[in-house]
């Protein structure tokens, strides 16, 4: 990450780090997310407005770790970051064929967490799939400085922000605060939206949520002890699977 990438993140919250994956490395993980509704419809359900996701899929589909330590995304990530990194979690999301009316739900996924420089506890890893323009679902969101007040009611950051809707080919990439005001913006289409969401947190900090379970085969069982930290702060859908399978025993103190 160059000095005015970080500047823009500084001032916006969030970066378009534009078309990061390769074709051949879209294909490829297009046809993960393509393997994983076919073999595991059981783990797609209705998510927010007019989407379907699979927020276990490192447990159905491991391969995905290849996307959430990308080595061309995963420095940017701890720079950005400034320590040891955590998985938080990771979303397969379908955004279907769409006619009805144009809809936004601005939320922020956590609350700004001050003592850090970019006030940020949880950054979110947003890639394309698929070509997103104007005339297709999108991610969207209202920019703001670390320097400016927080801003709790959402019409008065939207007034002040504006609003930046995230456009690309199919392997554009995005980072984010969460705690930015943001939204997926579903509009009348006839193209379907598909995109991975991955979130990482500081290692020393608590889960960010409870929505993915975390295989053993990382946080327990790797060979390498940085995979074994990067995946070892374990949310408590984790460890309910783990007590489920008499594997709580096992889990890092």
């Amino acid at each position: 990450m160059n000095d005015e990438q970080r500047h823009f993140f500084q001032q916006n919250g969030f970066i378009n780090l534009g078309k990061v994956l390769e074709d051949d490395e879209v294909e490829s993980f297009n046809d993960l997310f393509a393997a994983d509704r076919k073999q595991y419809p059981y783990f797609w359900h209705p998510y927010g407005h007019h989407q379907h996701a699979n927020y276990d899929a490192l447990l159905t589909t491991p391969k995905l770790d290849e996307l959430i330590r990308h080595p061309r995304l995963f420095p940017i990530i701890e720079e950005l970051m400034g320590g040891p990194l955590c998985f938080g979690e990771i979303g397969l999301r379908s955004m279907r064929a769409y006619e009805g009316a144009l809809h936004q739900g601005w939320h922020r996924d956590k609350p700004h967490w001050h003592e850090h420089p970019l006030r940020m506890d949880y950054i979110q890893l947003i890639t394309y799939f698929s070509d997103v323009d104007e005339g297709t679902h999108c991610f969207s969101l209202s920019p703001e400085s670390m320097q400016q007040p927080v801003l709790e009611n959402n019409d008065e950051q939207l007034a002040r922000g504006g609003v930046y809707d995230l456009h690309g080919p199919a392997g554009t990439c995005a980072l984010f605060n969460v705690s930015v005001l943001h939204t997926a913006t579903t509009r009348p289409t006839s193209h379907e939206r598909r995109t991975a969401q991955i979130y990482y947190g500081h290692r020393a900090r608590a889960p960010l949520a409870n929505d993915s379970g975390i295989p053993a085969t990382f946080w327990r069982d790797h060979e390498d002890a940085e995979t074994r930290g990067f995946y070892g702060v374990l949310n408590e859908r984790t460890k309910v699977y783990m007590r489920a399978f008499g594997a709580e025993r096992d889990a890092p103190r």
